[in-house]
């Protein structure tokens, strides 16, 4: 069994750009950090400790962690965490999953090629809801807090549950996320063994720079998300985790340790989103080269496009046609 490690001296990432290391993410050289994220208690094995698991399908309860004591006058202030720490967000930004948008491209000022300026998008942003959830999905949750509150994980780390399209989505903290994903793959009354797919999206709008417009949307707090589905061999389950970062800090926590097949998955959302996954054993671009700047699926990535000439015409490139509304 490997020696656990001092959590003070672990957990690096790499720099989206490549250009800084950073203090806690990263060690000096740039390399990215090898040693991936210890399980609980700190164990570095892709299995988790040999404890003895308790509850089950039938006997699992939410149980809720103590509330923490509000801090005392003499207390100093606690520092604001530095962009890329892995903080607890207190109290999180709110989620949202759309804004509104102008036109088919969802572009304002220039770039709506379709001609219908006047289509519109309300913002979105999923609501909770309420029990019972129905079907196997009551069970799930309750299994779920009952892993939890085992491993010291407060209740608080599922900011929101909702279920939509018949599927139970949670959103997590990320500073508990790897804690979750240990939980939700070892809890005998979960089993979620295979991570079927780690996804990114961006939902923010296009272009918040000089001369956006109304058409543009809200800025949209938290705007990248990575999406976890799971999948459970044992009960023939499946269930969605889903954290959400900002723009300015873009880092999580890997989950290789836990699930090896999310190796590839986060290093293509690192390509194409720029969301760094901590503790990743290699984190370089899978589909552009290593030198490209920026990330394509981001919203505010130009759409970019060649000239093209046809019968003496020449059309321009899709970001600098004209808009016909």
């Amino acid at each position: 069994m490997t020696q656990p490690q001092d959590p003070a001296d672990g957990g690096s990432s790499v720099d989206p750009k490549g250009e800084q290391a950073r203090e806690g993410h990263q060690p000096a050289g740039g390399a990215p950090d090898t040693t991936g994220n210890l399980a609980p208690g700190g164990y570095n094995s892709v299995d988790s400790p040999a404890s003895t698991q308790t509850g089950t399908t039938d006997s699992a309860e939410p149980k809720t962690a103590p509330a923490a004591e509000p801090p005392s006058a003499a207390q100093p202030a606690a520092a604001q965490p530095e962009v890329g720490e892995l903080a607890v967000l207190t109290p999180p930004a709110p989620l949202t999953t759309g804004v509104e948008r102008a036109g088919m491209f969802g572009a304002g000022g220039s770039g709506d090629t379709s001609g219908y300026g006047l289509l519109r998008r309300a913002p979105y942003a999923p609501a909770p809801t309420p029990r019972p959830y129905g079907g196997y999905f009551d069970e799930v949750a309750d299994a779920l807090l009952a892993a939890a509150a085992e491993r010291g994980i407060p209740a608080t780390a599922i900011e929101q549950t909702t279920v939509a399209s018949g599927e139970i989505t949670f959103y997590l903290q990320r500073d508990h996320l790897q804690g979750m994903l240990w939980a939700v793959r070892d809890d005998p009354a979960l089993r979620f063994e295979l991570l079927s797919s780690l996804s990114g999206v961006d939902y923010g709008s296009v272009d918040h720079g000089p001369g956006a417009g109304p058409a543009d949307g809200p800025a949209v707090p938290r705007r990248l998300h990575v999406v976890y589905e799971m999948t459970s061999m044992t009960y023939r389950r499946r269930i969605r985790l889903e954290v959400a970062v900002d723009v300015a800090d873009p880092y999580l926590p890997t989950a290789v340790p836990v699930y090896p097949t999310a190796d590839w998955h986060e290093r293509e959302t690192y390509d194409m989103f720029g969301i760094v996954f901590a503790g990743h054993p290699a984190l370089t671009r899978i589909l552009m080269p290593d030198d490209w700047d920026g990330y394509p699926q981001r919203k505010d990535y130009p759409l970019g496009g060649i000239p093209v000439e046809y019968k003496g015409a020449e059309i321009a490139p899709p970001d600098e046609r004209r808009v016909y509304s």
